[in-house]
């Protein structure tokens, strides 16, 4: 890619855009799956599943953006084979997924505003358990997707176009 006339827009965006259609697919499945298994599959309907698609991709667009902002200039394959599962932990707890985000310290509450986990782990409790529209959530969604933008406005500034 280093002597193709492609852009580096066009090879950030397509990377982006292939890791995004491939973690919105598996998370599809997850979800759909996961519905089924907890018992509120039958609860799903057509408007449902498309804000869960709608969600899924922007939650996937905004965890893979991050990813490669976090990685654009690493050079070592091994680096972010061990960070990714670090960073999962770390996002995961301070999402309020295992516990209610009030009963945290300031300093964690801090961290948890900012965690992109945060507001897909709201979205989709208030799609799948609470039955609600677009509208409870376009908090989350409006904060994934500027998430989204400022991390891929990263990438792209720093991608580097040489070995």
């Amino acid at each position: 890619y280093l002597v193709t006339p492609v852009t580096r827009f066009e090879l950030v965006s397509g990377m982006l855009l292939s890791g995004t259609v491939k973690a919105a697919f598996a998370g599809m499945v997850v979800t759909l799956v996961g519905c089924f298994l907890a018992g509120i599959g039958g609860n799903l309907r057509l408007d449902t599943l498309i804000l869960l698609l709608g969600l899924n991709s922007l939650v996937a667009f905004s965890l893979i953006s991050m990813i490669c902002l976090l990685m654009v200039r690493v050079n070592d394959p091994v680096i972010p084979r061990a960070t990714f599962g670090v960073l999962n932990t770390l996002l995961f707890f301070p999402s309020g997924a295992m516990y209610p985000i009030y009963s945290f310290p300031e300093w964690l509450q801090f961290i948890a505003r900012i965690d992109p986990f945060t507001y897909a782990v709201h979205g989709f409790r208030s799609i799948l358990l609470k039955n609600v529209g677009i509208e409870a959530i376009i908090g989350d969604l409006l904060f994934l997707g500027g998430f989204s933008l400022f991390c891929s406005l990263g990438v792209l500034i720093l991608f580097p176009r040489r070995l």
